[in-house]
This record gives structure tokens, sequence and C-alpha cells, in this order.
């Protein structure tokens, strides 16, 4: 074959690597070629990767001769043009490589792991002179022929044997070979079948019979086998030893007869109970709502649904999944929680039974596969999941539903790729022509901005379901109840006598404090002295479930001191409190109530969130203490009471979003409540009950809270006027980065002027002993330049590089940081 009419393809790299690298395609491989599939390459001496094929073409690089591919590793493609399109938009818009978003958008197992294997070299020369060891290594692969690292270092039994290898291959006694290693694995059970001498021969049947006629263990398995395989095409080995007349022996006696045979049967991991589907009628103001919507999706791609908490959202996204699945398209439906995701599913599937799937990171590796290639083939035709599910390989998209579209957590802050979900669910749609949907109570100034500006739609839904009234808010001043002592512990006296009358009427309380742990702070009443992180700048926070000192940057634990390790000191206090705390004094307070904790340290493992939300729903507790996490779209019927512990840690922070995050944490946690037949009761406990965003909330007044927001945003180039673009450097040498944020100031000042923020230092400066630098670059929204000045910033980061002490800096691009 001429180089003219050779086959090249640009591979993604599941790599650090700014740029696709092209390959060479062997002729007998030509037709296998196909953009999405994955192909193993080799890159660097001798590491194989597995690849995707981003582009074909018959264009050779101009620096470097291309390689050939190893093997084309799929029979079809794992993701669709489509996605590829939107990687690569993800790639440019937040400065990151494509390598960055297959590793963040490709399931865990669907990656293919270079394993080294180590073989006996057949030139090798006997003469050349090996230590014990080498010697040793070289009888094993006479024995076994192949073997991995691992293995070699079991059988020399060190920990590392790498000097060894490398001393083989220089003496060229072994070659390394390097082979990809598949991680999915199919989900196999045990399932028993009769022997062809029984299979459809009632006469051998009638005989065995009689044999088995007084040996009753045995003739009763095969009398349950045969009653089971009337409704099911296989028999499954476990649901034959569930019976009580059942025995594992008998059934081994069988197999061991020539009577049953046992094998292996892969089987989907995504099981859904049956249950009879619901319907349901919209109220008057849920049909309007949706009429207006589809009018608007005329003309809109975007629509912005702003409803008050428990107007009924949710019957309105229903409608929306029903239409969209009668033209036979796919929904999929973005939450920012994990915690409500249990929730959500369960409502969504009363009305589509086993169209629906949830898809999150605490779903097993296997299982996420197995939804992989179902939205991939179209059988799966509602995604209900976190932020990462943008990534699934849709075969006909039409509808995204981004619930709580105003929540943070839809913001991917580390590693690469730092998208917004629901910023880049717009461009996902745009590349499908399907509609877009964001709903919230309480929407992010940039999405109002966005509609009052018809760039969206906008929809309101102002009357709650039922008609019930919004909530009851009632403020309690901690400052005066301080004063005059009469404060108990964190509890206003209002505060406690509004859950008194709660648990009276057998109704239950959320409890909203937005800090876990015990304590943030451990103090010397002496000196002041504080313990702090030993890898990070900033104090350790006590856990008082696991009685020690940590810290939620690292991770790093300590035991709690019993003296000051400045002064010697033993008088040392805790100073502010976290859910833990307030779960102790609730249990002081109101010894009889059943307390439960909702937060990140009591929901680890899978089904952690579920269970408790499952048993709050069900009443097995009086009051759930919980950070932000229960502000988030929850929904119990029997709440008629909130609280919110410390609005001030809200109110009072160094961010020109604190005002819009503080009113929809109070606004959404406050809708939590007397979401039935009662009008909830809401009490907010602040040293500044007449705070603007407090009087707002009391109010239920978002519109005057943008419009004061908005308009002091406009003046001080904040977004949604301005883009931000944060950078950060981190060095574990503190004048290695501070040198290099100097230099990239004098490379970035001149195009950037004043609009070029920093360097600084931030709140937590220093992080898993890295020190860190951060600038923030504003661009104008309106500004025609965007794309190159993002190309400017990566060209100026790359001239640092280009000074070697600057090699170990770790620079992080954060487009549109939050």
């Amino acid at each position: 074959m001429t180089e003219s009419f050779a086959t090249f393809v640009d591979v993604i790299l599941p790599l650090y690597v700014p740029k696709l690298y092209t390959y060479r395609v062997a002729e007998d491989m030509t037709g296998q070629i196909v953009l999405g599939k994955r192909v193993s390459v080799q890159f660097g001496k001798s590491k194989v990767y597995a690849a995707i094929i981003a582009n074909i073409h018959s264009t050779p690089p101009k620096d470097y001769v291309a390689k050939y591919i190893l093997s084309v590793l799929d029979d079809e493609a794992i993701i669709y043009p489509q996605q590829l399109k939107f990687w690569q938009w993800i790639s440019d818009y937040y400065l990151c490589n494509m390598g960055d978003v297959m590793q963040a958008a490709l399931p865990s197992m669907l990656k293919l792991q270079s394993a080294s294997k180590i073989i006996a070299n057949p030139d090798f020369d006997n003469n050349i002179e090996l230590d014990d060891r080498e010697f040793l290594v070289m009888e094993a692969l006479a024995v076994q022929h192949e073997l991995t690292i691992d293995n070699i270092q079991q059988i020399l039994n060190v920990k590392n044997a790498l000097p060894i290898i490398k001393s083989l291959v220089i003496k060229e006694a072994i070659i390394i070979n390097e082979d990809l290693k598949t991680k999915y694995k199919e989900k196999l059970v045990s399932c028993l079948k009769l022997t062809p001498a029984y299979q459809n021969n009632e006469d051998n049947l009638r005989i065995l019979f009689d044999l088995l006629a007084k040996k009753e263990k045995q003739l009763n398995v095969l009398m349950l086998y045969l009653h089971l395989k009337q409704n099911k095409p296989h028999v499954l080995k476990a649901e034959l030893l569930k019976h009580p007349e059942s025995s594992a022996s008998a059934i081994q006696t069988l197999i061991k007869n020539g009577v049953f045979e046992e094998f292996e049967l892969a089987v989907d991991r995504l099981q859904f109970d049956e249950h009879q589907v619901e319907t349901f009628a919209l109220n008057e103001y849920q049909e309007k709502a949706l009429n207006q919507i589809n009018e608007q999706f005329l003309t809109k791609d975007v629509v912005l649904l702003k409803g008050v908490t428990s107007s009924g959202k949710t019957h309105v996204y229903v409608r929306l999944i029903e239409q969209t699945l009668n033209q036979g398209k796919q929904v999929l439906y973005l939450l920012p929680e994990i915690a409500i995701t249990s929730q959500i599913i369960h409502r969504i599937r009363k009305y589509f039974g086993e169209k629906c799937v949830a898809f999150h990171n605490k779903i097993g590796d296997n299982e996420r596969v197995e939804i992989w290639n179902k939205v991939k083939s179209g059988e799966i035709k509602i995604v209900i999941g976190a932020r990462s599910a943008i990534f699934l390989p849709f075969a006909n998209l039409g509808l995204t539903i981004v619930d709580e579209e105003h929540e943070t957590t839809f913001k991917q802050s580390e590693p690469a790729p730092r998208y917004h979900a629901r910023d880049s669910a717009v461009v996902l749609n745009k590349i499908y022509n399907a509609k877009l949907i964001l709903g919230s109570a309480t929407p992010s100034f940039e999405s109002y901005f966005n509609a009052k500006q018809g760039r969206f739609g906008l929809v309101n839904l102002d009357k709650r379901h039922g008609e019930i009234e919004l909530p009851q808010i009632i403020t309690a001043n901690i400052a005066d109840e301080r004063k005059t002592k009469v404060i108990q512990g964190n509890f206003t006296t209002i505060l406690v006598n509004e859950i008194k009358q709660t648990l009276a009427k057998n109704e239950q309380v959320i409890l909203f404090q937005n800090r876990r742990g015990y304590s943030p702070v451990y103090e010397c009443d002496n000196c002041q002295w504080v313990p702090k992180c030993q890898n990070c700048d900033i104090s350790l926070t006590y856990h008082k479930f696991i009685d020690s000192l940590k810290c939620h940057y690292c991770g790093f634990t300590q035991k709690l001191p019993d003296t000051c390790s400045a002064c010697g000191s033993h008088t040392l206090s805790f100073k502010g409190f976290g859910t833990e705390k307030i779960e102790d004094e609730l249990a002081i307070l109101f010894p009889t109530a059943r307390v439960s904790r909702f937060d990140q340290d009591s929901t680890k493992g899978k089904n952690g969130h579920e269970s408790i939300i499952k048993d709050f729903a069900e009443h097995k507790f009086d009051i759930m203490v919980g950070t932000q996490m229960v502000t988030k779209g929850l929904d119990f019927e029997n709440v008629t009471l909130v609280g919110v512990i410390n609005a001030d840690q809200l109110l009072f922070f160094p961010d020109f979003r604190a005002n819009e995050r503080a009113f929809q944490l109070i606004e959404q946690v406050s809708g939590r409540g007397g979401r039935r037949q009662k009008q909830g009761r809401v009490v907010i406990q602040s040293s500044s009950p007449n705070h603007p965003v407090i009087l707002s909330v009391i109010n239920h007044d978002f519109e005057s809270l943008y419009n004061r927001e908005i308009q002091d945003r406009a003046q001080f180039l904040f977004p949604p006027f301005q883009r931000i673009i944060k950078i950060s450097l981190r060095h574990k040498d503190y004048k290695v980065s501070e040198d290099a944020a100097n230099q990239l100031h004098l490379l970035m000042y001149t195009t950037f002027g004043d609009n070029l923020l920093g360097p600084a230092n931030p709140y937590v400066s220093r992080i898993r002993n890295y020190y860190i630098k951060e600038f923030l670059v504003k661009i104008d929204r309106n500004d025609s330049r965007l794309a190159s000045l993002k190309k400017f910033i990566k060209q100026q980061i790359a001239k640092l590089y280009e000074n070697k002490i600057y090699s170990q800096l770790i620079v992080q691009i954060d487009v549109d940081a939050l």
C-alpha cells in the first residue's frame, strides 16, 4: 500500500497529552476502523494504551513517523459521533485535554489497563552470569512461560522486584511485553439443567421418579426444579437452595449421578421490581405551566421553570417525559445530589416502570458498563443521574431536565474537566437537536438573567400543589439570647418550643446546619493555640464518631491532644459546632426523640443515602439533622417544622455569590416543611435577623434580591456580565510557587490588564503540602475574542513550563469558576 492511500487515525489517549496522536492503520485492519471504537496503541517506548478513534484520514503527521495501531478492540463503536463532538466542546471550552474528558466520561471498566507481562528471551546467552534471585526468576519462567511483576515479587518475597527485572533486561535475559487487560466482567450465575438423557424423555423421567421414590430430598429437588422450569427458561441453583425442602447435598448428588448438569449463565445486573404503573392528573396551574413550556419550545431550545417549593414541578416533568417517549426519544434527568436520586427514581418509576435507571458514582463499576451499553442501544429510555450521566452515549436524546439547576454540585471541581453539567447540557442538547428544561424554586442568577434577556424561555409556577400555603418564617435572635443567657446550647427558646410542639403532634422536624463533624476548632483557652493539619493550612475538625481530629481537605487524622502543644496548658475547649454536636444537644433537650444525622459522614456506602431517607420517610426518626444535603429536593409528607441553626455562617462569607447562595439554601430548606396538608413553619436563628437576605426569605421574595444583586454585579463586573477563569498554581516549594505566579502575571498582564486579578493566596493556601497561588481572569461575556483569549492563556502556561524550574508545577484552569 502506497503512502498516498494509507489510512491514518487520530486517537484520544487516556493521558495528559495536549493533542490527539496520529497512528497508521495496517491494510488488513482498514475495514474495522470506525469513529468511536477503541484501539490498542503503543505510546512511548513500551507502554500500550486503549485509545479512542476521533478522526480518520489519509494525512500522515509532519513531525513524527506514525506507528501502526496494534489491534482494534471493539466490534462496534462504544460512543457515537455526537459524543465525540461533545467531548471536543468540553475540551475547548473548559481548557482541558481530550484525555481528561475520556477519563471522566468512560466507566472504569471500559478503560483497559496496561499490564506488564515478562517472558524469557529465547536468544539469551546462557554463559552470562546471574545472581541467585535472577536465576530463580528464570527458573520460574521456564515452568510458567509468562509472569507479571506481582508474580515475581511473590516468588522472590520482595516488595520491589523492579531492580531485579531491570538487571535481567540489561542482561537481555527477559523481554517485557505490555498487554491490555479488560476489567469488565459479566455477572455469572450457576444454573441447573437436566442431562440429555432426561430432557424431553418422559419414559426415562418415569424411571427416575421410581428410583428416587425412597430418596425424599433428591425427589423434592427434582420436583421443585420441574415446577420452576415451567415458567422460566433457566433455573438458578441459588433459587433451588432457597426452598426449605431443598439441600446442597441433594443437588450435588443429582449432579454426580448424571441427573443434573451445572452451567454458568451471564445475567443482567440491572434488576427491577415489577409494579403497577400509576397515573395522575395535573392541576390547573401545572397544566398551564406545561402548555406554556410547549409553546416556548416552539421558539426556544431551553426553558427555565421557576416553580415554588412543593409546586409539583416533578408532575410537569413527567408529562414532558411522556411526550418525549411518545416521539421514540430518550430522556436525561439530572439531579445535583445522589441523596435525592433514590426518591426521584422511586417517583418516576411509579409512572414509567422499568424504562428508567439511576446512574451515579455509587453504582458498581460493572453495572455502569451495562447501563452504558443499554443507553447506547436505546433500550434504556430514561436516565436519572448526577452530573456524570451527561457523558452517557444516548442513541436518540430528546429531552434533558436539570432539576434544582441552581445547585453548585453540578460543577465539577476536581479533577479536570471542570465542567458545569447545566451549562454543558445546553450544548449537548443542541448537538442532538433536543430540548432542555431547567427547574428550580430559586434559580441561579445566571439562568434567570438569561431568561430575562430572552436567551431562555421562562415559565412560572407560583402555587403550591394542593394550594398549601408557603411556610411561615420566624426569626430567632441568637445574639439577644446569648446576652440574656437563655439560649440552650445552640438552640434558642423559640426553636426549642417549636420543636416541642411539633413532636407533641407526632410530626417531624428537619434541622439544617451547614457544617459536618462535632466542632471545627479545638483551642487552648490560654494562648489560643489550635491543632492544624500537618499537610494543609487549615485547623482540624473534631469528629466525635471517630473521637479524632480530622482534616476535611486531605483526610489526615490525629487523636485529641490532652495538653496544648504551645504552652502546655490542660484547658482546651471546642469552638463552633457541626451536625454531630447538634445531634448531641438534641439528645439532652429531647431525650425521647429519635434523631437521624444526614451528612457526608453518615451516608457512606452504596445505599447510605437511601436507607436514611427511607427510614425518615417511614417516621422511624422524629428529627433529621443535616448539612446542605437536606436542602436539595427531598420530599417528606410529615415534616412541618424546619430549623436553620445558624444562618450567619451563610450570610457573612467573602464571596460575591454569598447572598444568592444564602437565599437559595435557606429558601430551599424552608421548602422541605409543610408539603402536604398543613402549612409548615421555619425558624431561622441569626444574630442579624434583619439582614436583607433573611427579609427576602421571610417574604419569599426572590425578585427583589435578584434585582439588587444584579445591579451590584453589573457595577463590579461579575457574572453574568463577565466570565471568570480561575488559574491555580501549586508546588511543594513555596518560593517556586510564588516565582511562577509572578512570572505568569508578567506574561498575561499585557493582554488582560486590570482584568487579571492576582496572584493571591486563597483562603486555604496549602493543601496536601502544595502551596497555592491563584489568579482570576475576567472576560466580558460578549467578547468575541473568547476562544483566542483562552488559547492565549494556555500558551502562556506552556511558556511557563519551558523553564525547568517549573517542571513539577501543577497548573489548574477552572472556566466559569464558582
